[in-house]
């Protein structure tokens, strides 16, 4: 039986535990209660794809259970593995007795034989390890299935998986086929760093979750009951959204974005100004060229006319005067201080008469001329006489 009547009561109950859904998402969980399919979820990290998943074992009561994908995972992590060291206890037990197994044999063939028959019992359920896709096909209770990032596990894995999620079974060699006595939900999340196969696609219902609007991120933190004031978290969304805009290494996720707003709540913020969000930004950004991008724009998304003075010290605003700006060398221009500094420093006899190297007889400081020698100005003078001959 399906958890939710319409398409209303799935919003309704995700929001009640602070997931707030838009008519599509409660549109497309809806359907998979009611069609047993499983669910992917693709996307941009940050979006809620995980939560969804988190949350919607809360609302039904459902027991979560967790597929991690990662590059370079095998089978056994997924589906089952054997317990080998309950395997080797019961090796040691059945050597003790196998004196007395064989003991009333009547030959060589029948004792091998009697010992044949014990091997079955090391390759039974009491000695398998179920992993989440097991678990969840032999679970007597009704589970919600998380697959994440299945983007990041190895395309081998994917054909791993396409039983689970055509039939609900996982087939054991040495046993036989589990089949689930209750549909599980399965929720697979992508965040889009490689296609996925068409027959892993195929099976699942789709659908793309991108960031929210302006209006449903702003009822999300409302929903987390933040503490920042209506005005400044409108604010702060705007902003966020203008930090999404760039070319960023990571864009702030929805999670950030409320972790921003409790953030300036416990600093007591009142009012967003691009110095505030300037000494938080790290809330949101985690590399280093994101947070210098976010510093050049943070003025212009809050006030066109604000300058972080914070920036200016330490080199990421442009106009400043340490020679990384795009106006370097033409403020001073306009600095009638600077040019009468330069004037001044330009005097002539402003160094003493060692400066250069030799002696300066003491008639030529003041004038701007160095005295010359004149066996110097002869070799000159008849340097230039020959060059002028021989054109």
């Amino acid at each position: 039986m399906s958890d939710f009547e319409t398409v209303d009561d799935v919003a309704a109950a995700l929001a009640s535990d602070g997931y707030i859904a838009d008519r599509q998402l409660a549109t497309a969980v809806f359907v998979q209660t009611r069609l047993d399919k499983p669910l992917l979820l693709e996307g941009p990290a940050g979006v809620g794809k995980t939560e969804l998943a988190k949350t919607l074992a809360r609302v039904t009561g459902r027991r979560l259970l967790r597929l991690q994908c990662y590059e370079g995972q095998d089978e056994t992590k997924a589906l089952y593995e054997w317990d080998y060291g309950k395997q080797l206890l019961y090796t040691q037990i059945l050597r003790e007795k196998i004196g007395q197994l064989v003991a009333d044999a009547a030959d060589l063939h029948t004792a091998v034989e009697r010992v044949a028959q014990q091997e079955s019992v090391f390759f039974s359920e009491r000695f398998l390890a179920p992993r989440p896709l097991l678990e969840a096909v032999r679970s007597a209770d009704p589970v919600v299935l998380l697959i994440d990032e299945v983007d990041r596990a190895d395309e081998a894995l994917e054909a791993v998986l396409l039983e689970m999620l055509a039939e609900y079974q996982v087939s054991v060699p040495e046993i036989g086929t589990f089949v689930a006595r209750q549909a599980p939900y399965v929720v697979l999340t992508s965040n889009n760093t490689r296609d996925l196969s068409a027959a892993l696609k195929r099976r699942c219902l789709h659908l793309f979750l991108d960031y929210p609007s302006a209006e449903r991120e702003l009822e999300i933190l409302r929903s987390k009951k933040t503490g920042l004031s209506e005005a400044a978290a409108k604010q702060l969304i705007e902003v966020v959204r203008g930090l999404r805009a760039l070319d960023l290494r990571k864009a702030p996720s929805i999670s950030e974005t409320v972790d921003w707003a409790r953030t300036l709540a416990v600093l007591g913020v009142e009012e967003i100004t691009p110095q505030v969000l300037a000494d938080t930004i790290s809330v949101v950004m985690k590399y280093e060229r994101d947070v210098k991008r976010a510093l050049d724009v943070l003025p212009s998304l809050v006030d066109p006319n604000a300058v972080l003075v914070e920036s200016l010290e330490h080199g990421h605003h442009h106009d400043h005067d340490h020679g990384h700006g795009h106006h370097h060398g033409h403020d001073h221009d306009h600095d009638p201080e600077g040019k009468a500094e330069r004037l001044a420093k330009d005097r002539p006899g402003r160094h003493d008469e060692n400066y250069y190297g030799a002696p300066t007889p003491a008639a030529a400081v003041g004038s701007g001329r160095r005295s010359v020698p004149a066996s110097q100005a002869s070799r000159s003078f008849a340097a230039g006489l020959a060059r002028r001959r021989a054109l």
